[in-house]
């Protein structure tokens, strides 16, 4: 466009008193008129063309730069604050929105530079439209604003910029500290201000929509992550805070729950608890109920939501909000809510019809979530207590009235799908858990009141019921969607785990409750035997046993579990151990279940379904009941909290002893082993059953040694082991569930006091095996038998096998399994040659030797060493030299697919193998002399590396679990071995530096520090050589001339630039900061010549005087300050660290950042677009103008 000249004259006068403005501010010289003129030039109503003509003539960098700054302030002032206020009234809501969004972002990447009258200049037109001064839709607008600057400086809901982490750490703390509690005051008085024109009016009205939207600025900001404005007042000295932040579990409900945990600290305490706020908030909605009480869809509209939502949020209020006074002043606050939130849920059989009648169940479900918040904040007996004050009963009375009618409305639909009931039931459950986690993990039961304990046993009196009705109602159910067709414990688990501490808070009365269900459903099977369908009752057991197992035991989570404190510290035995109701209900289980060994019995009532819950159960009692150790039992009893309930524990863990090792525990141990052997051998082909015996059942028996001693003694077991070794029976099982088997029949032999006996268990456990597998391999005709159907099955069965009691490997047994897997070394490589094209094979024979090497290489012998190791290393020239695994690119998508999956877990399992031969180097248990010469692991291991480095392609890098094992290996290679990286070949050299190079651009964390750590280790290690003289890595650090005679860059060099590109200009996490200075030190110190030749070009790169000078003081500063020095030591590189963190924090946002300051000619085609389109989405096209390099 040609300007005229008096335009031109203008623009040129423009620019000459901006300039002499910068030149006095920099003299010192008439400031207060220089500042003056500048900020004309940023208030004026129109500053871009004058901006443009100064940035693009000007010579005065300093110019420019308010130039430019002029423009972003006319940005948000005149394009999207006045697009947003002008436009107010408009229907098209989500053009409004992104143009608020992108207010807000320009707001917050100049937020730092901003000065506070810069601030409150913008932020008094916001609080201008809040106030409603210019009507309803203006008052929206800037309550929308509000909004989007909330979502913006929050670090949860902030835009990607490019911008440090320490950038958003700023703004989200400027603005907690600063404009948070302004601007929830601004949307409270906002949402006041209009009250009483809602309810005054009978119709819609425009001012509804700014209380919504005032209400969910409100809900917003109490989500914040409050992380500055904690700290204040303590707690009373020498008193306890049933408040404190102590109280509560707030992990433990992760699960299920919806509840979040507000504390924003004792600043907040005037605007939310002592201004009454919380109270008008409470009568604003109890009115509006009352006006729309004849209006059921009322309680859905947007204003009514947000209403709930934020009174249940309110619920949530914790910490030093509230002032030291033991509480008094939280558990006010909770009542003062909770007397409020009553009308919702109470009475609950009326509110429960009304839902079933039509009305909406949303208000209702809102009363829970505020019963699970305020039970998260508080203990079971102020719970309790605060309903009392102001009913005849107290709140835990109330929850369980509630529970109850909730459960009576699941039994009357036995809905399959989830509806209101499903979900307020789980509220419920985890209201129950937050309140009894604390009491089941701590020992506080005393804590939970009688009143407390007769609910809970009310609730789950009901909870059996409904849970034994769903099980009959999906015993003909061909629904494969119903949670009890699934012949899985773990389906229901969550619940279960719920269901068993509401059972625990009172088990007197629930588990002889319990007892008596289950012998009523047992009397019930014998009664019909062949008379009625037995199916229901099956099914009734089934759950039953389920929830019997939740009650009575923990899972331990790997560990062994303990009594559960409720069941010890709750019931004194009266008498003999027999009585105690604990025993009582496990001897019922134990004599039902051995019914199962009778065949007549087991074919007319132990359905497999039913014989998988008795498994679970008794794998899940056998850890914690069945031969208790006596430290165990004292250690758990020690822990109770008071003298009463440790008398309790002490008598509870004498009658659990019946179980023990001198009284009935040998013989239920028997009965176990007999049952588990039944499952094995008389349920072919059921998978599930069989598994539920081999991974949980079995295990756990030979989990405790001392359960181990009485194991292998039993003639139950030994038969087991004969039929295991000796009988083809046992080959039917599922291949992995015979490897289970194998580990768990091996490890038994630690119960064997004597190691040479330990060892010939093994040797006869195994030795059918080994032999077979040695005499196949020895046959004339292999390659022919070989691949027959039958015998490819038993191979692959007997060489799961044998990787089952190779992971059993403990030094008591180790002899024999070395034996084991030596013995079949040249079988299993005539195997590999054999089996080269059947993928399922070959990857057993992998694993087997991967498991065999990882349990024995420690402990072996210099001569045992080196067997291994030429072992291992023919077995991967032997994969190699037949490509095993090659992927042709002509076979099918489908086929490729598979194939690289194959190869992906043969490479994996060799990989494996090469570390495992590693550890000898870091632990070694033989019995060597340090002068004995042995095998060179760090030269086998490289060999092997290259074996198997030309088989990984980038492709197979993508599978994660590949991907990090071989970088995994690689990097402690190079920190262990670097001075063998010289010794590769070129090619072999080529590939593991392509490698850390595709590593340190990875995505996964993980990889990319693994790579740095590898780096470093090369790096400091070439430095200390060469410092000393030696040569280092030689010429592979120097670099080499190519064909055309050009000097190539050493590999120092190329990594000392893709590092400083890579923390200077690519994304990635803050955490991978301390490695990357790690790295870069040693780096820099090899390649100073080339740092400073960088350095210097980086610089003269930059065209902003201020940005150049920046630069080049963080760059001297990145080598020089903190006392650095040319050393390697730990202090030097922890004052590099710090260097470096501080040069990032000055240099990498105007790095990253700097293209973006030119905005005008953006600015110009987004005011077109958003005056004149009508077609695509306005405030996108903004965005996308201005943020360019974000949208891409």
């Amino acid at each position: 466009m040609q300007r005229s000249p008096n335009d031109l004259s203008q623009l040129q006068a423009t620019m000459r008193a901006i300039e002499v403005a910068c030149s006095s501010i920099q003299m010192m010289v008439n400031r207060a008129e220089a500042e003056a003129t500048i900020l004309s030039l940023c208030q004026s109503p129109q500053p871009y063309q004058a901006c443009q003509y100064i940035l693009e003539n000007s010579q005065m960098p300093n110019a420019r730069f308010q130039a430019a700054t002029a423009i972003r302030d006319a940005a948000i002032r005149d394009y999207c604050l006045c697009y947003v206020m002008q436009r107010a009234s408009s229907p098209e809501g989500y053009v409004q929105a992104k143009v608020s969004a992108a207010a807000a972002q320009l707001m917050k990447r100049g937020w730092l530079e901003f000065s506070a009258a810069e601030k409150e200049t913008f932020l008094s037109e916001v609080k201008q439209a809040t106030l409603g001064i210019h009507g309803a839709d203006v008052q929206f607008i800037g309550i929308k604003l509000m909004e989007s600057l909330v979502s913006e400086f929050s670090l949860s809901t902030s835009t990607a910029m490019g911008l440090p982490a320490e950038f958003h750490d700023q703004c989200q703390k400027s603005m907690e500290l600063e404009y948070l509690k302004t601007f929830y005051c601004w949307a409270r008085d906002a949402a006041s201000s209009v009250t009483n024109k809602i309810l005054d009016s009978d119709s819609p009205v425009p001012e509804t929509k700014v209380c919504t939207a005032a209400l969910r600025l409100m809900l917003q900001i109490l989500n914040w992550d409050f992380r500055y404005s904690k700290n204040g007042l303590e707690s009373a000295k020498g008193k306890k805070n049933v408040f404190s932040a102590q109280v509560g579990n707030d992990n433990n409900l992760s699960r299920r729950s919806e509840c979040t945990i507000v504390q924003p600290g004792p600043v907040w305490h005037d605007v939310l608890i002592s201004s009454g706020h919380i109270g008008w908030l409470l009568s604003f909605y109890g009115a509006l109920r009352q006006k729309f009480s004849c209006e059921g869809f009322w309680l859905d509209c947007p204003l009514a939501v947000s209403a709930r939502k934020l009174i249940v949020q309110f619920c949530s209020l914790k910490g030093n909000i509230f002032h030291s006074d033991i509480g008094q002043m939280q558990e006010n606050h909770l009542l003062q809510l909770l007397s409020g939130i009553m009308q919702w849920i109470n009475p609950p059989d009326e509110v429960s019809k009304a839902i079933e009648s039509g009305k909406s169940e949303s208000e209702m479900l809102d009363g829970c979530r505020a019963l699970l918040s305020i039970a998260t904040v508080t203990t079971p007996v102020v719970f309790d207590q605060l309903l009392k004050s102001i009913s005849p009963f107290g709140t835990l009375t109330l929850l369980s009235a509630l529970m109850c009618e909730v459960l009576k409305v699941l039994m009357v639909r036995n809905a399959e799908e989830e509806t209101w009931s499903w979900v307020a039931r789980d509220l419920l459950l985890d209201t129950w858990t937050a309140l009894l986690v604390s009491i089941e993990s701590g020992g506080e039961t005393g804590l939970l009141p009688a009143v407390g304990r007769n609910a809970a046993s009310n609730v789950f009196s009901l909870i059996v019921e409904s849970e034994l009705k769903a099980a009959s109602a999906s015993a003909f159910s061909d629904d494969m969607a119903s949670d009890y067709f699934q012949a899985s414990a773990s389906a229901m688990d969550e619940r279960l785990s719920s269901y068993a501490l509401i059972g625990r808070a009172s088990i007197d009365i629930t588990i002889p409750l319990l007892t008596n269900l289950f012998n009523e459903r047992v009397a019930r099977l014998h009664q019909g035997r062949g008379i009625t369908d037995p199916t229901v009752t099956l099914e009734e057991l089934y759950s039953m046993l389920l929830i019997i197992g939740h009650v009575l035991a923990d899972e331990g989570e790997g560990e062994t579990p303990l009594v559960p404190k409720a069941i010890q510290t709750q019931h004194v035995a009266s008498g003999e151990s027999e009585k105690h109701p604990v025993v009582v209900l496990s001897s019922s289980i134990l004599n039902f279940a051995k019914q199962s060994l009778d065949s007549e019995m087991r074919a007319s009532i132990f359905s497999p379904r039913l014989m998988e819950a008795i498994t679970w159960f008794l794998a899940r009692w056998s850890s914690t009941y069945l031969m208790p150790s006596e430290e165990t039992g004292e250690s758990n009893s020690g822990s109770c909290y008071d003298n009463n309930h440790m008398v309790q524990s002490s008598v509870s863990s004498k009658a659990f002893l019946i179980f023990g090792e001198h009284n009935q525990g040998k013989s239920v141990l028997d009965l176990v082993v007999h049952i588990a052997t039944t499952t094995l051998v008389s349920y072919p082909g059921e998978k599930d059953l069989q598994a539920l015996t081999c991974y949980h059942l079995l295990h756990a028996l030979v989990r405790r040694r001392n359960v181990c001693v009485h194991l292998v003694g039993l003639d139950s077991w030994r038969r087991l082991a004969n039929a295991f070794a000796n009988e083809r029976l046992l080959f039917t099982l599922y291949s992995a569930h015979q490897r289970s088997l194998a580990q768990t029949l091996v490890v038994s032999a630690s119960g064997i006091k004597n190691p040479e006996a330990s060892n010939q268990y093994v040797r006869d456990l195994m030795c059918h095996m080994t032999n077979y597998l040695m005499e196949l391999s020895s046959k004339n005709d292999l390659k022919i038998v070989a691949h027959q159907p039958d015998v490819i099955l038993l191979v692959s069965c007997l060489l799961e096998r044998l990787r089952g009691a190779a992971r059993a490997t403990e030094p008591r047994m180790q002899k024999a399994i070395y034996e084991m897997g030596s013995t079949v070394m040249n079988s299993i490589l005539i195997f590999l040659e054999v089996y080269k094209h059947e993928f399922a094979v070959v990857y057993l024979l992998l694993k087997f030797v991967v498991d065999w090497v990882d349990g024995q290489i420690i402990y072996l012998e210099a001569q045992e060493t080196a067997g291994v190791v030429n072992f291992c290393m023919r077995l991967l020239q032997l994969y190699s030299s037949h490509n095993i695994g090659k992927i042709s690119l002509s076979i099918s998508s489908s086929l490729l697919s598979e194939a690289k999956t194959e190869k992906y877990k043969d490479l994996r399992a060799l990989l494996q193998l090469l570390a495992n031969l590693c550890s000898k180097d870091l632990v070694d248990f033989s019995s060597d002399s340090p002068e004995t010469p042995g095998t060179n692991i760090s030269q086998v291991v490289y060999f092997g590396l290259c074996i198997v480095i030309p088989l990984i392609s980038l492709d197979l890098l993508k599978y994660p679990k590949l991907c990090h094992d071989f970088f995994s290996l690689l990097s402690h290679l190079l920190e262990v071995y670097p001075e063998m990286v010289a010794q590769l070949n070129d090619e072999a050299f080529s590939h593991v530096l392509g490698t850390l190079d595709f590593g340190l651009h990875h995505q996964d964390m993980e990889v990319v520090d693994m790579c740095l750590r590898a780096l470093k280790a090369l790096a400091s290690y070439h430095y200390k050589e060469t410092t000393v003289g030696k040569v280092g890595l030689g010429t592979r650090a120097a670099g080499s001339k190519d064909q055309n005679g050009q000097m190539s860059e050493g590999i120092f060099g190329r990594f000392l630039r893709t590092l400083l590109h890579l923390v200077l200009f690519e994304d990635y996490s803050t955490d991978l900061v301390s490695a990357a200075a790690d790295a870069l030190l040693p780096l820099i110190l090899c390649e100073q010549s080339l740092y400073q030749r960088l350095g210097n070009e980086l610089i003269e790169r930059q065209v902003n005087p201020a940005f150049k000078s920046r630069l080049a003081n963080a760059l001297q500063c990145l080598t020089s300050s903190n006392q650095l020095s040319f050393t390697l030591d730990r202090m030097n590189y922890q004052r590099f660290r710090k260097n470096l963190i501080n040069f990032l924090v000055e240099v990498r946002g105007f790095l990253r950042t700097i293209k973006i300051l030119v905005l005008f000619p953006v600015l110009f085609v987004c005011k077109s677009v958003l005056q004149t389109s009508r077609i695509q989405d306005p405030g996108r096209i903004l965005f996308e103008k201005i943020y360019p390099k974000q949208v891409k």
